[in-house]
């Protein structure tokens, strides 16, 4: 049938029959027969789905039109730097020529030039290289946000070392396994962190291994460590050596940092990420989003992870623009910093935007110049109002994973999306949704064998063609091999095929609007029906005053399925339960009403602003374990305080659920 071919095949043929009935109409010079022609086309094209076809490429011709000038712009300069070999050092430097005064990136009343940026990193480039640290060596960089940060790892960049950004927020066993994770050959840890490092110094991966320690001007050296070397009064005394012939043979596939997964189910993995791959996400999102360099970026997120680190610095970096750091990410200072600092485009990552939401607002709301909020999170439920109360202009929601090959940008402000692909883009953008299992995530195939592609409307996790010769599809991996492996879904519609598995649940609709659904393993069963923690964490926080929520799935003895639990943040303890039990019915079907609620003081997160979900899963609904309230579902739908007796009778299977 014409709708199962693609769109320029189908396209083509309407063509074709149109053209044919004005020819035959001109030919024979006859009215009727030229009409019969054109009223048998009309009939055809409003038959079955293609009504709704029609509508969605007109509808969307304007859109794909711009992003298709901005995809061409995006992939010539990604070829053109490609061929000159350019790589983040060669791609600063030439702005530092181009203006050495203007402001890199300032915090508090510190700022760095361009050029102070370029000497501060080559004088770091030049110590490392004395001390015969070699291109593919890795150094863990252990650090708050600072101004310095990402100096020291564009210096290493420089001399071809590899630094693995270590969260600032680990400690004991998750700091070791991050360091050895990467195959450190040495550690840089700032002043504030030296205790961290002290309390694994024996550990294995870690001991023996050389510590730099950076403070700045105002500090001193805190000297806990025996052997602890002062970076800075190391550089200052040095021998200095030449960098440029290290910096000319770098080559843009080369590997340039390590950032972690945030670890919300496990242990962090370290993801590589080469210069290719940095450029091309920074690249993309100041190419998609319209990021100019002449903006002033807030950037209040860790340094450490993808938006902050990667795509917020990369702003600096790549494309000329000023940055302002914050040290830590504070809800009531935000316009207030904006305001003071001319910013005209801020970041928000996770739950940040919630956050702003929960101040009370104040006339400080509304006197920014802020005129493009990017990141990811942003929940569909409070868009509207997030955009309205704080009059932002636009807002860019990106998607992607920090490894991952399969990236999305929302640059049309379409209130939910994450994100889009052009309708008939299949073949240059070879991302798409394919049918699982959406509490495993497994794949489902067909008697081939092959995947099966998901229509609008269907949820589905969101693959992407892996092709290590192109920048937008190549895929990195992990340091470790093995991780990597399992990223990978092979044979998917073709024998020998490969693709990214993201692990994420989307659905998308006919305009090509893609939205967030799940996370695989997120996503439980109960009661014969697959349930979305995330729509039932966006219901129970607009509920309960946008407070801290997370909803997960728990195992109950001789039931099949998983309950759902979710965990509130209330430390005054003011949630309402009656109300709660009444928003609750209102709004989710019997089977996503989680059977259980714990009150909790404080919700265990990540440094990038994601509520931990493992930990809870593991402790469940069992009082000999949690000395939080928790709260349980009766068969009235109200939620009453959860007992022993309660307990006693789920375990041996006599409650009625």
């Amino acid at each position: 049938m014409l709708l199962e071919l693609d769109f320029k095949k189908r396209n083509l043929t309407l063509l074709g029959i149109t053209l044919t009935g004005l020819f035959v109409g001109i030919l024979l010079n006859n009215r009727p027969i030229s009409l019969a022609v054109w009223l048998g086309t009309m009939a055809y094209l409003l038959t079955g789905k293609r009504p709704q076809t029609i509508y969605a490429i007109v509808v969307t011709f304007p859109r794909d039109i711009r992003t298709a000038v901005r995809f061409v712009k995006l992939n010539l300069k990604l070829m053109i730097w490609e061929r000159q070999k350019k790589t983040i050092p060669k791609v600063f430097r030439d702005f530092v020529r181009l203006h050495p005064d203007k402001i890199a990136f300032m915090m508090d009343d510190k700022k760095l030039t361009f050029q102070e940026v370029e000497d501060l990193s080559n004088e770091i480039a030049s110590y490392f290289k004395s001390k015969n640290f070699a291109k593919g060596d890795t150094i863990a960089l252990l650090m708050g946000s600072r101004t310095e940060y990402p100096c020291i790892w564009l210096g290493l960049s420089k001399i071809g070392v590899i630094t693995a950004l270590i969260n600032s927020n680990l400690r004991k066993e998750t700091l070791t396994h991050s360091i050895k994770a990467a195959n450190s050959k040495a550690i840089i840890v700032e002043t504030e962190l030296i205790d961290a490092i002290n309390d694994i110094k024996g550990d294995e991966g870690v001991k023996g291994l050389p510590i730099f320690e950076f403070h700045d001007s105002s500090q001193k050296s805190s000297s806990k460590l025996e052997g602890t070397l002062d970076l800075l009064s190391e550089i200052e005394k040095h021998q200095k050596v030449d960098i440029n012939e290290d910096i000319a043979k770098s080559v843009p596939r080369d590997k340039m940092v390590y950032i972690y997964t945030s670890g919300t189910t496990g242990m962090p993995k370290a993801a590589v990420i080469t210069n290719l791959r940095y450029m091309f996400m920074c690249l993309g999102v100041k190419t998609m989003l319209g990021i100019n360099d002449d903006d002033v970026v807030y950037n209040p997120l860790p340094l450490y992870h993808t938006a902050g680190g990667m795509i917020g610095v990369g702003t600096v970096l790549l494309c000329g623009v000023t940055m302002v750091i914050r040290r830590k990410f504070s809800a009531s200072n935000f316009w207030p910093d904006c305001i003071k600092y001319k910013c005209t485009v801020a970041q928000y990552i996770g739950e940040i935007c919630r956050y702003l939401l929960s101040v009370p607002g104040k006339p400080t709301d509304t006197q920014h110049n802020i005129r493009l909020m990017f990141g990811n999170g942003l929940r569909p439920q409070i868009w509207p109002q997030f955009v309205s109360r704080f009059n932002i202009p636009q807002i860019g929601e990106v998607y992607g994973s920090t490894e991952g090959n399969s990236n999305l940008v929302n640059c049309e402000n379409q209130i939910g999306a994450i994100g889009f692909v052009p309708l008939g883009a299949r073949k240059l953008y070879p991302v798409c949704l394919i049918k699982c299992d959406e509490a495993t995530g497994e794949p489902i195939r067909d008697e081939n064998g092959r995947c099966i592609r998901c229509k609008p409307g269907e949820p589905g996790v969101f693959i992407g063609k892996i092709n290590p010769k192109r920048a937008l599809s190549s895929f990195s991996g992990y340091a470790d091999k093995r991780a990597s492996e399992k990223k990978v879904v092979k044979d998917v519609f073709k024998e020998g095929d490969a693709y990214f598995n993201s692990g994420d649940i989307l659905v998308t609709d006919i305009l090509g609007y893609y939205y967030f659904k799940d996370r695989t393993g997120d996503t439980f069963r109960w009661r014969g029906e697959n349930v979305a923690t995330s729509e039932v964490e966006a219901v129970i926080s607009n509920v309960v005053g946008l407070q801290d929520c997370v909803v997960y799935g728990v195992e109950i003895p001789h039931v099949e399925g998983k309950a759902g639990m979710a965990a509130i943040v209330d430390p005054e303890k003011k949630v309402d339960f009656e109300e709660l039990s009444v928003g609750i019915r209102g709004s989710l079907p019997p089977y996503a009403r989680p059977l259980f609620v714990r009150i909790m003081p404080a919700m265990p997160m990540t440094g990038t602003f994601k509520l931990k979900k493992r930990d809870l899963q593991l402790e469940g609904f069992d009082l000999h374990k949690i000395k939080d309230p928790i709260y349980y579902l009766g068969n009235d739908g109200i939620y009453r305080e959860f007992t022993e007796k309660d307990l006693e009778a789920i375990n041996e299977g006599k409650a009625r659920l």
